[in-house]
This record gives structure tokens, C-alpha cells and sequence, in this order.
């Protein structure tokens, strides 16, 4: 168009110095003759769109040439006539040059290099933009898969049997040379900031001759394992002899009847005390079926002076031979005994506690236990195990000499951290022990600390090439774990205030290999899920892989203070044989003597090891590297709804517990949909939002931790005695003192603290809710 070309020709005249006057003049008038032309054509509606856009570009880039701005104009004759009341415009330009299209050419080239100059400087900017703001964390998450995968192909079966064996190696020395040890071992692998941490604690400690067991009727004396005293054996001082004791039983010399109480329970004691003063005399009790601590308890109150504890044959594992076996247990609930419920640091106060029971307790072999209820040695007919039983007719008078030693000793906990790049102040600890009992206890020390060192040189393996965990893994052996988890509630007692706020999750390695029947996986409610997973995913590959149940149920080991003091959700994999009967749940809390040979031949190759150590490793990688922590929270509520199923007392009513277990229930539901689901979603996962996630998550059982619990009973109460239990042990508990005590005041008390907690997890859920929402709200 006529316009179109007089503006390309002002641009182009206007930046071109070669241009003289009488060229721009004879410009000029072709301009006023084409554009008088054009007018009178048809098409005249477009031709003034495209004029206006494109004057306006020439005249922006016309700033040499003599015209005053055109303005845009109802008509494109208005602005004609504009041009034409300039009294110089025919005669400023007299002359007509020849036309030229090298015009159109430059404002082309023009165009083109601006446009892909900014394309060149958008992609700059973009690509900037996108250094510094950070990809959605699952834009990793593909990757996780295959970085786990990486880490636990290096755990092999030959590699954790070389540290086992180079573990046995280690002189017979004490607690502080075997952590030494292991700090120098952990700090080789690679692992850069390793801790030894002691503590001054009070031990009770095998006297210099052992304990005794006489017959009064006979004058028989024995040793706990069953051998008759003589002058040979006591210049031996085996150490099977000297540690076969129960660890802070009272002292002393006591001569009593003999009284079979069987397991120990409720109905038991109501049977015997309906026929007998029980007042003084010395209990013949069975291992097992409710916590030793526990059962001890009651004991005291019913008026016993004194215990013999064993296992009945009919309750020991089929690959075990431990029949003529005396062991050691711990009535120590947790702790140093002098600092209970603070650190034994420099300073501290020490209280007076050298016993922690009125009774003088003696573990005893089955094998003497047969010879005190006079039965034949072989009681085992067609298949079919009898449990031992104490005639009702005849008396039989012992003497019960216990002389352990109390004093103190330094125990050391070996602490390692492998700090996390996103969120280094949230711990994942996880926990395995190391001998502290000498020789005693044989090898199961060796193959939990093999798995912690065998996972901690494959996880090095991946950080020396560059690769770390979100959040920090902290690795600890603990010392005095015989003695009731005394390195772990010490540490943890010396860092509560940090753990409270810090901890994520409990990862425990206790006696991971006690048999080589059965997987026995245990987790707290809101893991059980990720429990079953990684079964599943180290499953991959092999031809037969059946997983087993997961339960919330009460575990040994040093995960008791995380589980009942802190609120930690824990896990636990192991290895062990297929119980004999119902009545074998807490066969070990007794302490057998081990062998060296016994590991192996348990597990020869050592793949029940390497199976351990990679179930246990993947928890550990999930936890530490996923976003939104692999935390449940519904579960939990449907374990609080199934605890509460069954009868406890006829006339105990719990409608309250009911209701606020289902409104648990409703709560977990919403913030599972509303919270836990959007989050796993990459573009919904704002820092902040996965950040306040996390915090609830990490804090869901917490609610769940009674102020009081019966000793040996777990105060976490979304744990279960055992497999055969369903109800809260609290309440179990309650219900068994009812009828003890013919008093439902007890049980008032425990559904009280039950009641609370519930509500307590329920306002917990609640709060979070409202929190999200208001942080949303105040973004829109």
C-alpha cells in the first residue's frame, strides 16, 4: 500500500546519510500521488488497519525527518489532508528519482535481528529462572528407586560374614575397648563424624562364686545350670556359672517352701494364695507369656520373698538346645538405676538404688527345675510336650543364695551421623549394641553390629560419589544393653530436650538373627505399611519371596526409650524360629549363653543376615530421602478402633472410647485425603506445606504415650503385649487387677489415661487441619 511505502521509504531515508534533498523531495510527491490514488480503490478498510500499525512503528523510528507526529484519525483522508496544510510540502521536493526496493530489504533485516535478539535474551532469562528456583522434589524421585537399589546391591552375605568373623577377633576386653574399636572401624569406612560417648553407671555384677540352689530335704546344693556343687566346679568360676543371675535382684540368703506358680498370672495367683499363706516363701515360676517385670510386680505384692525363674521345655524353640542352660535377665526397666529419668553426666545426684525389687530372683536351668518338682528327666511322650508342674502333695524346703556386686563402671555408646543436605536437623537413628558382658551373651552382639557396618560401608560407598540422605542417618551402638538399654536411655536422657524435636523414626537392629524360621518384621501403626513394602521390593528378583505379617507389638532392645519416652515410630526386623507355644512371646528376655559357632550354624551363608541388613537399609533410605515423610496416619486410627474391640469388664460401659476413636478415625481420614495425598502430588508440594506435613507426621504417636504404665508394659499403648492380644495392654492390665483386687478402680483410672490419649491424637490431627487451612486461606 501507498502508505506502507512511504513510511518504509521515511525509515529508511531518515537513518541513510546518502540520501540528498532532491531525491527526498521527488519521494515525496510520489508519495501524494499514490496515496491519492489508493483513496479512490476499493479494499479501503484495510489499508487503514495496517496503516495505523505500521506509521506508528515508522514515525518511533523516524526521529531525523522534518514531520510532525501523525495522529491517528477517524479516516485515512484526514490524515492525507494533514500532509497537505504543510505550506512547504510541494515546494521543499521538486524532484522525482527512480525508485528503490533496497529499502524494504533493510527494514526486513531489521525486524528479524530484534526479534531474534530477544528470543536469544528470553532463553537467557529462562534458563536463569530455572537455575534458581528448584525443580519439584519428585523430579528425583524416579532416580530414588534406582539410587537404593545401587546402595543395597553392596550388602552381601561373604562381606557381613568377614566383619562378624573379624568382630569375633576383638580381645575379651571391656565395654570402652570395644567402642573404641568400633569407632576406629566406622571412621575407616568413611563415616566423618563419629562420636564415643560415656557414662558412669551402676552395674550389678556375678560375685566371685556363684549363686546357689540347696535342698533342704537332701542337702543337695546346686549351681543355676543344674550341676551339683562341688570343690571342682567352684574353682572353675565358668562364666556360664557366674553370669546365670538376674542382674540388680536383692541380696541375700533366704530358706523357704517352694511354690509352683506356673506363669505367674492372675489366675494363678488367685488359685494358690486360695490354698496357701504365700508370705515369704520362694516362687518356682515359668518365663513367658506376660513381661517378666510384670510378673515380678505381682509377686512382691502378693508377699513372695523370693523367685526361681525358668523356661519350660515345652516353650523352647525346637532348634534351641537350651534345656540344661541357666541364663541371665535384667530387672532393670531401663536406665541407670542411681539417675533415673536424668543423665548420669559429672554431677548428677546419685540415689541409693542397689536392688530394685524386695525379691531375691535366681534364673535356673530346666534341667534343675525338673529335679526340684521330682519329675524323670524325659518328659517328652509320643510327640507331645508335658509342662512341668509341681505335685500338690509334699513340701520341699530350699535355701536361695544370691551375691551379685553392685558398682560402677563406664559404658560407651559409639555415635555416627551422616548428615542430611535438606533437612539436616531431622534424625533417623538407627541402633544396634555391642557386647558388654564379656564372653557371656555369645555372638548375637557380633551379627547386629556386622549388619550396622556392612549398611554403613555400602551407604559410604554412594556419598563418596557425591550423593547424601535429605535428612541426617545417625548410627549408634549402644553399651549396657544386657542391663536394662542403659547406653541408649543415657544418651537419649543427655539429649532429650534435641531428640524430642529432632527424631523421625527408630530403626533397630537387637538380635536380628535368633532363629531361621521366620521373618518377624514389628513396626509402630503409621509404619507398618512402609514395613510391607520394602519386603516387597527386596523381593525383587527372586523366585520365592512370601512377606510376612507386620504387628505392633513390644519388642527387646534399646528401641524402648524412642518407643515410651520419646513417641518415636519405630521398626524392627528379625529372624526366629517358629514358636512352640502360645506361652513363649517374652522367651527372650532371658539372656542364654551363645556360643561362637551357634550364628553360623543358625545361618551358614549368612543370607538371613545380608536379608536383614537390606529390609533394614531400605526403611532407612525411605525415611531419610522421601519428601513427605512414609508415615500412616489413618492407620493409626484403625489400630485404636481394633484395640478397643472385645469385652474388659461386665460393667464397664465405654461408649466415650468409642466415640472419640471413631471421631479419630474421621479426622485421620480428611487430613490422609485432604493433606497426606495432595502432597504426593509434585505440584502441590511447596516447601513450606511438605515442611508443616512432616511436623504433624512426625509427632502422631506422641499423643499416645500414658502418663503411668505397670512395669514391663510398654507406655506407648498402640503396642500389644503380643500376636495374641488385640486389646490395649493397659487395659488388659486393668481388667487382671480387677479381678485381683475385686476394685474396678483401677480400670476406671486406665480408661481415663486411654480416653485422653485418644482425644489427645484426635485435637492433635484436628489442629493440623486447621493450620493448613489457614496458611492456604491467608495465600488466596
Amino acid at each position: 500500500m501507498a502508505y506502507h511505502k512511504v513510511n518504509a521509504d521515511q525509515r529508511a531515508q531518515g537513518h541513510s546519510p546518502y540520501l540528498d534533498n532532491d531525491e527526498l523531495q521527488a519521494t515525496a510527491l510520489e508519495l501524494e500521488w499514490d496515496m491519492e490514488k489508493e483513496l479512490e480503490e476499493p479494499g479501503f478498510d484495510h489499508f487503514r488497519l495496517g496503516s495505523v500499525v505500521q506509521h506508528h512503528l515508522g514515525n518511533s523510528q523516524s526521529p531525523d525527518l522534518d514531520l510532525e507526529p501523525i495522529q491517528p484519525s477517524s479516516s485515512p483522508k484526514g490524515r492525507f489532508q494533514r500532509l497537505q496544510e504543510d505550506p512547504d510540502y510541494i515546494s521543499h521536493y521538486t524532484r522525482q528519482p527512480p525508485k528503490s526496493n533496497r529499502c524494504n530489504f533493510f527494514q526486513l533485516l531489521k525486524v528479524f535481528c530484534t526479534a531474534l535478539i530477544l528470543f536469544i535474551f528470553g532463553i537467557v532469562i529462562g534458563y536463569y529462572a530455572r537455575k534458581k528456583c528448584p525443580s519439584p522434589p519428585t523430579s528425583q524421585e524416579p532416580n530414588n528407586l534406582q539410587i537404593y537399589h545401587e546402595i543395597l546391591k553392596e550388602i552381601k552375605a561373604e562381606n557381613i560374614q568377614r566383619i562378624y568373623r573379624d568382630l569375633l577377633q576383638f580381645p575379651r576386653e571391656g565395654d570402652v575397648d570395644i567402642a573404641m574399636k568400633l569407632l576406629v572401624q566406622w571412621t575407616s569406612q568413611g563415616l566423618e563424624d563419629v562420636r564415643l560417648v560415656n557414662y558412669s553407671v551402676l552395674l550389678d555384677l556375678p560375685g566371685s562364686s556363684s549363686n546357689t540352689v540347696t535342698l533342704k530335704n537332701s542337702s543337695e546344693c546346686f549351681y543355676p545350670s543344674g550341676q551339683q556343687c562341688s570343690r571342682e566346679t567352684k574353682t572353675l568360676h565358668s562364666q556360664d556359672v557366674l553370669y546365670s543371675y538376674a542382674a540388680y535382684s536383692a541380696k541375700g540368703t533366704l530358706e523357704a517352701e517352694l511354690v509352683d506358680v506356673q506363669y505367674g498370672t492372675v489366675e494363678d495367683l488367685i488359685r494358690i494364695q486360695a490354698i496357701t499363706n504365700v508370705t515369704k516363701k520362694i516362687a518356682l515360676l515359668k518365663l513367658g507369656q506376660s513381661p517378666l517385670l510384670y510378673k515380678l510386680s505381682l509377686l512382691e505384692d502378693a508377699g513372695f520373698g523370693g523367685v526361681l525363674l525358668y523356661v519350660d521345655p515345652c516353650d523352647i524353640p525346637k532348634t534351641a538346645d537350651l534345656a540344661d542352660k541357666a541364663f541371665m535377665v535384667s530387672l532393670n526397666s531401663g536406665g541407670d538405676p542411681s539417675t533415673p529419668g536424668y543423665a548420669s553426666i559429672d554431677g548428677s545426684y546419685r540415689q541409693n538404688r542397689l536392688n530394685l525389687t524386695t525379691l531375691l530372683v535366681q534364673p535356673i536351668s530346666a534341667v534343675l527345675a525338673k529335679k526340684l518338682v521330682s519329675l524323670p528327666e524325659d518328659i517328652v511322650q509320643k510327640d507331645r510336650c508335658i509342662p512341668l508342674q509341681m505335685p500338690a502333695t509334699g513340701k520341699k524346703i530350699i535355701s536361695l543364695s544370691i551375691q551379685s556386686v553392685t558398682t560402677y563402671k563406664t559404658i560407651s555408646n559409639v555415635i555416627g551421623y551422616l548428615k542430611g543436605t535438606v533437612f539436616p536437623d531431622r534424625y533417623i537413628i538407627i541402633g544396634s549394641h555391642h557386647n558388654s558382658l564379656n564372653t557371656y551373651g555369645g555372638q548375637e552382639w557380633a551379627s547386629s553390629t556386622a549388619i550396622i557396618t556392612a549398611f554403613i560401608q555400602a551407604l559410604m560407598l554412594k556419598v563418596k560419589r557425591g550423593w547424601r540422605p535429605d535428612r541426617t542417618i545417625v548410627f549408634c551402638s549402644w553399651g549396657g544393653t544386657s542391663f536394662g538399654n542403659i547406653g541408649s536411655y543415657e544418651w537419649a536422657e543427655d539429649l532429650k530436650r534435641v531428640l524430642q524435636r529432632n527424631v523421625v523414626a527408630y530403626v533397630s537392629l537387637h538380635n536380628p538373627v535368633r532363629g531361621n524360621s521366620t521373618l518377624h518384621p514389628v513396626a509402630s501403626p503409621s509404619l507398618q505399611q512402609l514395613a510391607a513394602e520394602s519386603q516387597s521390593f527386596n523381593c525383587v528378583g527372586k523366585t520365592k519371596c512370601l512377606g510376612s505379617n507386620v504387628s505392633s507389638v513390644q519388642i527387646q532392645g534399646d528401641a524402648d526409650y524412642f518407643i515410651n519416652h520419646l513417641g518415636v515410630p519405630a521398626t524392627q526386623f528379625s529372624y526366629e524360629d517358629i514358636k512352640t507355644s502360645e506361652n513363649s512371646s517374652f522367651f527372650y528376655e532371658a539372656l542364654f549363653p551363645v556360643h561362637t559357632t551357634k550364628t553360623e550354624e543358625l545361618d551358614p551363608s549368612f543370607s538371613l543376615h545380608e536379608t536383614i541388613a537390606k529390609l533394614t537399609g531400605q526403611v532407612t533410605l525411605r525415611i531419610a530421602n522421601e519428601p513427605v515423610l512414609p508415615f500412616n496416619a489413618l492407620d493409626i486410627a484403625l489400630e485404636v478402633q481394633n484395640s478397643l474391640k472385645g469385652n474388659f469388664c461386665d460393667e464397664v460401659v465405654i461408649p466415650q472410647l468409642l466415640a472419640v476413636a471413631s471421631r479419630l478415625r474421621d479426622t485421620a481420614e480428611l487430613f490422609q485425603s485432604d493433606e497426606m495425598r495432595p502432597a504426593n502430588d509434585p505440584r502441590e508440594r511447596a516447601p513450606i506445606r511438605v515442611r508443616m506435613l512432616n511436623d504433624v507426621l512426625q509427632n502422631l504417636e506422641k499423643s499416645f504415650l500414658v502418663h503411668r504404665a505397670p512395669p514391663g508394659l510398654y507406655r506407648n499403648i498402640l503396642y500389644r503385649l503380643d500376636e495374641r492380644t488385640n486389646q490395649f495392654s493397659v487395659l488388659l492390665e486393668a481388667l487382671e487387677h480387677c479381678k485381683l483386687h475385686q476394685s474396678n478402680e483401677t480400670i476406671q483410672a486406665a480408661l481415663s489415661e486411654v480416653l485422653n490419649s485418644i482425644n489427645s491424637a484426635q485435637v492433635y490431627f484436628k489442629a493440623g487441619l486447621d493450620v493448613f487451612e489457614t496458611t492456604l486461606a491467608g495465600k488466596k
